[in-house]
């Protein structure tokens, strides 16, 4: 059951990617007109990152990596970019998407499980889920700060959002800066 779903969510995501670069005639935004890049995001999640420029304006974004609590993660985000500061060099960004977690045991889906923290016993620990789940999805709602310096093929970011867990259900936040790399 939990595969089936886990393929299903991977498909959409190919489908959403293939039909936003086959419909896009405009010239992307990406560091020196390019429209791919790939690089390191640090935070949550740690791991690798890439992005595509669908327009100018927007962008696909994954990322695979570990959560700050050891669990593995895929993330999705659709980005829209807006120029609040009439800069082609520095944009803010808001983004929605999804997430994907694996976790099993102590270590969660998305965030550490149980009531109490492993240094203390007595300490309490906000977030809460069962223990027998594996694989978890949530949503995000990411905003953050792009900057891609002139003639220069690096994007540089730092985002910030809330994850919401719905299965199983938690809420968390991630917070990440990275760096891009445009070949």
């Amino acid at each position: 059951m939990k595969i089936k779903t886990t393929v299903r969510f991977v498909f959409a995501c190919s489908v959403i990617l293939f039909l936003s670069g086959s419909s896009s005639t405009l010239h992307a935004q990406g560091p020196e007109g390019k429209e791919f890049g790939f690089g390191l995001i640090l935070g949550e999640p740690t791991g690798g990152t890439i992005k595509y420029w669908v327009n100018p304006e927007n962008a696909l974004v994954a990322d695979i990596g570990y959560s700050y609590f050891g669990a593995p993660r895929i993330d999705l985000d659709y980005v829209w970019h807006f120029h609040a500061f009439n800069s082609n060099v520095v944009k803010l960004y808001g983004a929605l998407g999804g997430a994907v977690g694996f976790g099993n045991g102590y270590y969660g889906v998305f965030y550490k499980r149980g009531k109490y923290y492993v240094i203390s016993d007595d300490a309490p620990f906000y977030y809460r889920s069962y223990y027998n789940s594996d694989v978890g999805f949530g949503v995000r709602a990411m905003f953050g700060l792009n900057i891609i310096p002139r003639r220069t093929p690096l994007e540089l970011f730092l985002e910030a959002g809330p994850l919401i867990g719905i299965s199983p259900f938690g809420v968390a936040f991630d917070l990440a800066v990275g760096v891009r790399f445009y070949p």
